[in-house]
């Protein structure tokens, strides 16, 4: 059934400006009242809460009681669509979902069976190599140290569990490599060649239906600053078998991929939310959150792979005021 105001939450809204814009955008298209609401540790201190006609107060996403503030939101406001927009909460929410869905929201996150796939590395690159899907040749910490030589020198190495290219190291032979870490590791052959990040959308029956590259012209913190949009076939046929290797995915997602010149493209994460880089594609006509409201609202999902190839996007620095 479709209705005139939908309200949204965005969880860790943090600096997720671009993002609140383009719900924005989407809602007036549809000709549809939208109510934006944002949540966060600190949310006078976050500029999409700041931007949110509600903003809230919440711990942070490893705390206990996360999912439970959001429920809160939710119950109380009415919430119709709740979009977490950072890794690390969407484990503890995935764990809530019938929750969400008791209260008639639908909550932005595939089911834990994937979360518990895309927030282990490791665990990523093997599922995704028994479906037949590139990635680099991966190993763990234990099995390094029993083999040094299985994956081949420099090796990158990174948190089994982190984002936000957090905790990067690369190391030229195994003598470098510490025998201890403060968290499980994952080290894989350093690959070269340009990176690209695929934004896809798989609808609520789970059919695929959007692939998007764009090319990482330069990144900073772990975003896109400099990106243009791509066609390649190649990279369409990985997300197709991403999608049969977690056949439960659905929503909005991206992952990351170096096309090394010697071996070709390898996936290196998959991240099940909104990209950093999301308002590219949108601009480029992928259109997610319009798709998104669609489907809440009980329209006709209108996605289509039809979008521009060769759109630009050079990030800069703004800020929002108060007080």
């Amino acid at each position: 059934m479709s209705q005139s105001v939908l309200r949204v939450l965005f969880c860790s809204a943090g600096r997720r400006a671009g993002l609140v814009e383009r719900f924005r955008a989407a809602a007036e298209r549809l000709d549809v009242g939208l109510e934006i609401l944002a949540c966060d540790m600190i949310p006078e201190q976050s500029a999409a809460c700041l931007l949110a006609d509600k903003s809230f107060r919440v711990p942070r996403c490893n705390d206990a009681g996360y999912p439970d503030s959001v429920l809160s939101i939710v119950r109380e406001h009415g919430v119709d669509l709740v979009v977490p927009t950072i890794d690390p909460e969407l484990l503890p929410l995935s764990r809530a979902a019938e929750d969400f869905a008791a209260l008639g929201a639908r909550l932005h996150v595939s089911p834990e069976s994937v979360i518990e796939v895309v927030r282990d590395k490791l665990r990523t690159s093997e599922v995704l190599a028994a479906a037949g899907v590139p990635v680099p040749d991966s190993a763990d910490h234990a099995a390094l140290l029993a083999n040094p030589e299985a994956l081949g020198w420099p090796v990158f190495a990174k948190p089994g569990g982190g984002s936000s290219s957090r905790g990067l190291q690369v190391f030229q032979r195994i003598e470098e490599v510490p025998e201890r870490f403060p968290e499980p590791m994952v080290f894989q052959k350093l690959l070269q060649g340009d990176e690209y990040t695929v934004n896809m959308f798989v609808d609520a029956s789970g059919a695929l239906r959007t692939v998007v590259p764009h090319m990482r012209v330069q990144v900073r913190a772990g975003e896109v600053e400099k990106g243009r949009t791509v066609r390649r076939d190649d990279l369409h046929q990985i997300a197709e078998g991403i999608v049969r290797a977690l056949p439960e995915l659905r929503g909005v997602a991206c992952f990351q991929v170096l096309d090394d010149p010697a071996l070709g493209p390898r996936v290196i994460e998959i991240n099940a939310r909104f990209g950093g880089g999301y308002p590219l594609a949108d601009e480029a006509g992928a259109t997610f959150a319009q798709w998104l409201l669609e489907e809440v609202s009980g329209r006709i999902c209108g996605a289509h792979d039809d979008w521009r190839p060769g759109v630009w996007m050079v990030r800069y620095d703004s800020a929002v005021y108060q007080g």
